[in-house]
């Protein structure tokens, strides 16, 4: 219902729908006519037309999924049914009377309006009284012109069907309930409203109403203190900045810290007039933002804690170390070691706190007041075994600090620039913040430090994407994700988005990071750094165990509907077919 077609190819398909159910009554009772017939579907078109825009623009106004688009594709979806229905009952006519189309229609009216009641039982937050009648309002209307088509036939006057037509949404209604019982049961078991919360995700996923499902988060979360680090370059003004908070940028879309990265950069980018960039620290899920109001309470504190001179004027080389299939690299600026890592071309997915624990546990051991730890996120396989390598990303990482602290450290030259290609689209995988590259000069060593923000790349990728930036002039570089999740749960499929480089263009991509790249190189100037590490007190998180409980309250109700699916709506059928045959 969802992943919607246009109203125009609606109107279409509705028109198409209420063409054959009139032709397929001229075939159920010949008799009456070919030009009633075909008045019997201009009726029906014509009042599933008025019904939608009662129930979009009068009885549902102020539900945000129940637009004029929406109530289209659920009428003629439900005239289908009906059609099914229909189908069913002509082919029985010829062999039994037509008595049996009558039957079979009236048998599928009873179907749709229980499809509608678990629609919008299901996905509005409307009024009961308004959603009973967005129920009953289309079906009902369309069975006006039936019970005139079957007025010349014996055993179907409207006095005879009205006990079945009045019946039916009565029990129609009943089953709905029996439906959603064991659902709502379901949540009560971990205290969680399972009906609402699905409106809430049904109402962000729909038409990006976030703020009903937040409400969930932040009731379910926890308060916690964020940390958040910062790297700025500055020149005659600042140049750029490196910013990494402590929180993870999920759940999915627009929820939590999902838009944190392209957020925190844009406010930043605004408000200091330089380039800045946003990528991953060491953590997963277990700290995911309860809401856009928490974004906003990190967001505001750092850009307010910024505004630090940056004193530090020398910087190392950059430098590398590899175990296994983990490299660890590191330059450090002033007193302050940035540090990465990655496992490509293997999967390089979440890291835990405790890896960038030990990092700055060993930074204090070199006499370095500061480590800005970052998971470059820039490598996705199908096969995830981080695990499998945390001691040798911590060999790694001993082994690239011993040698950047032996690095001399000199003056040093910065440049910035962002892109945002206008080619690549959330649904590609590519985030608002586009493409931030910063160029760092030392020593005649040229590095550029490349941030995408997205959620991670596909293997090989970042492979191709240094190819290419050492031929522009660059013998040291980096490819980072924010591992936003802007762009997740936006696409169907089973992960629910694309990785950087899924669906888009490589060449062109790289074009891009080429683009940023020089362009980065061409605004270096000798600049200085300092550092910041504060602390975002009394943060709303949402940490995994809860993320899990609400995914398995999802995973158990689809279960639970499987196994009542049948049963009741077979039950209803039953009932429903001993009144008709008393007809």
């Amino acid at each position: 219902m969802f992943s919607l077609i246009s109203s125009r190819k609606s109107l279409l398909i509705l028109a198409v729908v209420c063409l054959v159910i009139g032709l397929l009554s001229y075939a159920a009772v010949p008799a009456q006519g070919l030009a009633l017939s075909l008045i019997l579907a201009l009726s029906f078109f014509a009042l599933t037309v008025s019904a939608d825009l009662i129930v979009s623009k009068v009885l549902l106004k102020a539900d945000p999924i129940f637009v004029l688009r929406r109530n289209l594709f659920l009428s003629w979806f439900s005239l289908g049914v009906w059609l099914i229905f229909m189908i069913i009952g002509v082919a029985l006519g010829f062999g039994f009377g037509e008595l049996w189309w009558v039957r079979l229609s009236l048998l599928g009216f009873a179907a749709i309006v229980t499809l509608r009641i678990i629609v919008f039982v299901a996905t509005s937050d409307a009024e009961v009284w308004r959603r009973g009648l967005a129920v009953l309002l289309q079906p009902t209307l369309c069975l006006i012109p039936l019970l005139f088509f079957w007025a010349g036939l014996s055993g179907a006057a409207p006095v005879q069907v009205l006990p079945f037509i009045v019946l039916s949404p009565v029990i129609a209604l009943i089953v709905g309930l029996l439906f959603f019982y064991p659902i709502v049961q379901l949540g009560k078991s971990i205290s969680i409203s399972s009906i609402p919360l699905f409106k809430a995700f049904i109402a962000d996923w729909v038409s990006g109403a976030n703020a009903p499902l937040e409400k969930f988060f932040e009731d379910l979360g926890e308060n916690a203190d964020i940390k958040v680090d910062v790297l700025k370059f500055e020149s005659t003004k600042p140049k750029a900045a490196i910013i990494l908070s402590h929180v993870h940028p999920g759940p999915f879309s627009n929820i939590g810290s999902s838009l944190l990265p392209s957020l925190m950069k844009h406010e930043f980018q605004k408000v200091y007039a330089c380039e800045a960039c946003t990528p991953l620290g060491i953590l997963g899920h277990e700290r995911d933002l309860a809401s856009q109001a928490q974004n906003h309470k990190i967001i505001s504190q750092v850009v307010a804690s910024a505004n630090f001179k940056s004193s530090a004027d020398s910087a190392s080389p950059r430098v590398k170390a590899t175990e296994g299939f983990a490299t660890a690299s590191c330059q450090i600026f002033g007193d302050t070691a940035f540090i990465s890592f990655t496992l490509a071309p293997k999967t390089t997915e979440d890291l835990p706190q405790e890896l960038g624990r030990f990092v700055s546990e060993e930074a204090e051991k070199y006499g370095l007041k500061n480590a800005i730890v970052v998971n470059t996120h820039n490598s996705l396989t199908e096969v995830v075994d981080t695990e499998v390598h945390l001691d040798a990303l911590r060999t790694a990482a001993s082994r690239c600090l011993q040698k950047a602290v032996a690095q001399p450290r000199s003056r040093f030259k910065v440049g910035a620039a962002s892109v945002y290609p206008q080619e690549f689209s959330l649904k590609d995988g590519m985030g608002s913040g586009g493409i931030t590259a910063i160029a760092v000069e030392v020593q005649g060593q040229k590095t550029v430090y490349v941030v995408i923000d997205g959620n991670n790349m596909i293997s090989g990728l970042r492979e191709k994407v240094l190819a290419a930036l050492a031929s522009a002039g660059f013998g040291e570089g980096e490819v980072f994700t924010t591992d936003t999740h802007a762009v997740s749960a936006i696409i169907t499929g089973r992960r629910g988005y694309h990785p950087v480089g899924e669906v888009m263009d490589n060449e062109v991509l790289i074009r891009y990071i080429c683009d940023a790249a020089k362009k980065a190189d061409a605004t270096s100037e000798a600049s200085s750094v300092g550092s910041l590490s504060l602390v975002v007190p009394n943060v709303r998180v949402i940490g995994e165990a809860r993320l899990k409980s609400l995914t398995s309250l999802v995973d158990r109700a689809i279960q639970k509907v499987k196994q009542t699916l049948v049963p009741i709506f077979g039950l209803e059928g039953l009932i429903l077919i001993l009144i008709l045959l008393l007809l």
